[in-house]
């Protein structure tokens, strides 16, 4: 459509009669509210009586608002002064008044170049639109990508005891830490890479049917499922990879194939706790490579020292760092002539648990029982619990919700959903 503003009756007749199906207008306040509701209005012919000013006041608001509105700007005499004044204020044409095929001609180059910025409107629209969209799928996609990322990212932490001497407690520790950690709603595997006197099986109670050298028959795919076939329960939330029955197998899990076991279970599990052989063999080192805590077990005698000082400056030397270590002071109460603060002083450890020497401790071995579920009230299960919850804490594990709120503690299923062996 086109609109005329003419204030000159005869005039506007004429023009109104000439462009057909046009709307002629006396004044600006009627073609101001009729341009900015007809959105497809594509031009508007000013007559010559139309003041200058008021005529470049439109021309100017509709290069602001309405670029695809063509401004044709008529007078009686086309000279400089209406041509700048075109210019400035952004009219599309000015035609002489006179003119008549001059005006139509102007008013059909509007349309022409009308359609063609709606087109080049509608095109950025539908650009922008697109755009949006991929940048809203592309968004979703990345956080999909995130959150996936997320859940298969390792969420366990790793936690090995070691000691350079036997017969410190080290697997006393071992599986006292493991069931106290799945008494707390942690979901726990115990692994045992002592492969030549493991006695974690037999601490629980435990007749494993397959054991670590098992992993041996996996050909390097060591996945969740594989390792379900390999475990032992104990219960709802600990379960067990044992070391072998027999120290004769002909096959002996390698390396490569515990670290891959390690990392799986850290997928899989809150906690692996990972009890190692007497030295620094290459399985002990690949746990000590992943482990996000180190729990030192010791005793409170001259060679138990010995061998401490001796573990520690090694782990100094290998670089693991100091902040991640723990201690255990086991049988602290032996009156040998060597104090728990001469030991520490001379370890350059605190103790960060202590156990004192028990008949009820062997007596828990002997039965196949955790400490801490055998006798809750002893001094010893008290200090492992705790001992336990601190380590969860300081390696950054999560705080099952029953401990967060004890009201709601319940026996709940737990959260490893692995087979029997």
């Amino acid at each position: 459509m086109t609109a005329v503003l003419e204030p000159d009756a005869a005039q506007r007749g004429i023009l109104q009669a000439m462009l057909h199906g046009s709307k002629a207008f006396a004044d600006l306040e009627g073609l101001d509210e009729h341009v900015r509701t007809e959105t497809n209005e594509f031009a508007v012919v000013i007559g010559p009586s139309v003041p200058s000013e008021a005529a470049a006041e439109l021309a100017q608001w509709a290069r602001v608002h309405r670029p695809d509105l063509g401004v044709i700007l008529l007078r009686h005499d086309v000279d400089s002064a209406a041509l700048s004044l075109a210019l400035r204020s952004g009219m599309r044409e000015v035609v002489a008044a006179r003119d008549l095929a001059g005006i139509t001609t102007a008013v059909q180059r509007a349309r022409s170049v009308a359609n063609a910025i709606g087109q080049t409107l509608m095109d950025e629209a539908q650009a922008a639109a697109e755009s949006a969209r991929a940048q809203a799928e592309a968004d979703a996609a990345a956080a999909a990508a995130a959150a996936q990322a997320k859940a298969e990212a390792p969420r366990g932490r790793i936690i090995t005891v070691f000691s350079t001497k036997g017969g410190v407690g080290k697997s006393l520790v071992a599986t006292n830490l493991g069931v106290s950690l799945a008494a707390s709603g942690r979901s726990v595997c115990l692994v045992d890479l002592d492969v030549n006197s493991g006695d974690v099986a037999i601490m629980l109670q435990l007749t494993p049917h397959r054991t670590i050298n098992d992993l041996v028959g996996f050909n390097g795919v060591i996945d969740a499922e594989g390792i379900s076939s390999i475990l032992t329960r104990h219960s709802d939330n600990l379960s067990v990879v044992a070391a072998p029955v027999r120290i004769d197998s002909p096959d002996q899990a390698s390396q490569d194939d515990v670290a891959k076991l390690l990392e799986a279970l850290k997928r899989m599990v809150d906690f692996v706790v990972v009890d190692t052989s007497g030295t620094f063999d290459d399985l002990a080192l690949c746990a000590l490579d992943r482990s996000d805590g180190i729990v030192l077990v010791g005793t409170l005698d001259i060679p138990s020292l010995k061998a401490l000082k001796l573990a520690t400056s090694t782990l100094e030397v290998l670089n693991f760092p100091k902040s991640t270590w723990r201690f255990v002071l086991n049988r602290a109460d032996g009156k040998v002539g060597l104090t728990v603060e001469e030991f520490e002083k001379t370890l350059g450890l605190k103790a960060d648990a202590s156990l004192v020497s028990s008949r009820e401790v062997l007596a828990a071995v002997n039965r196949g029982e955790a400490l801490v579920t055998a006798y809750p009230n002893h001094p010893n299960s008290k200090a492992l619990v705790s001992f336990a919850r601190s380590t969860a804490d300081s390696i950054g594990g999560e705080t099952p919700a029953a401990e967060q709120n004890p009201s709601s503690r319940k026996s709940s299923g737990s959260r490893l959903r692995l087979r029997r062996a």
